[in-house]
C-alpha cells in the first residue's frame, strides 16, 4: 500500500502495547488534535509502504524503532484538503528509549486506568476510545 490518491491523505498509526499491556500515545504538538493524546504516526510520503512510513514516524515521534505487524483497522477522519484515511498496525517495540520528538509534544505508556482519565477529560483524539474499544485494542487495566 502506498501514498495517497486525490483527495484522500494516506496515514498510518501504531497500536504498540508493553509487556504490562499499556498502551504508546504521543500528544499532539500540532493540528490536527494539538494537545490531545493519540496513536504515534502520520502521513505515508510518496514511494513509502506503510510499514516504512509507520516505523519512521514512530520512530520521530517516541524514539523507539518498531516492528510492524498486521493491520488492525482503519479509520476515516475529516481533513482540510479532502479526508484522512488512517490504517492502524499493530507493532513491536525492538529498540530505542522514549522520548518525545518531532510532531510530539510528549510520549508515554498509558495504563488502562490513565486511558480511562484523559478520554473522561476529553484529551484523546476523537472517537479514539471507542475505535481502539471495537479493535480489542485498548489499554489493560
Amino acid at each position: 500500500m502506498t501514498a495517497s490518491s486525490a483527495g484522500t491523505i494516506r496515514c498510518v498509526g501504531a497500536v504498540v502495547h508493553d509487556s504490562n499491556g499499556r498502551l504508546l500515545l504521543v500528544r499532539r504538538a500540532n493540528e490536527p488534535g494539538r494537545g490531545l493524546w493519540s496513536l504515534p504516526g502520520g502521513r505515508v510520503e510518496p514511494g513509502e509502504t506503510d510499514a516504512v512510513a509507520l516505523a519512521r514516524e514512530v520512530h520521530e515521534e517516541t524514539g523507539l524503532s518498531v516492528a510492524v505487524g498486521e493491520l488492525v483497522g482503519w479509520v476515516t477522519r475529516p481533513a482540510a484538503r479532502g479526508v484522512y484515511a488512517i490504517y492502524d498496525y499493530r507493532c513491536q517495540v525492538t529498540s530505542g528509549d522514549l522520548r518525545p520528538g518531532d510532531d510530539a509534544s510528549d510520549a508515554a505508556w498509558v495504563s488502562g486506568a490513565i486511558f480511562d482519565t484523559l478520554n473522561r477529560d476529553n484529551m484523546v483524539t476523537e472517537r479514539l476510545a471507542q475505535t481502539l474499544a471495537e479493535w480489542d485494542c485498548l489499554p489493560r487495566p
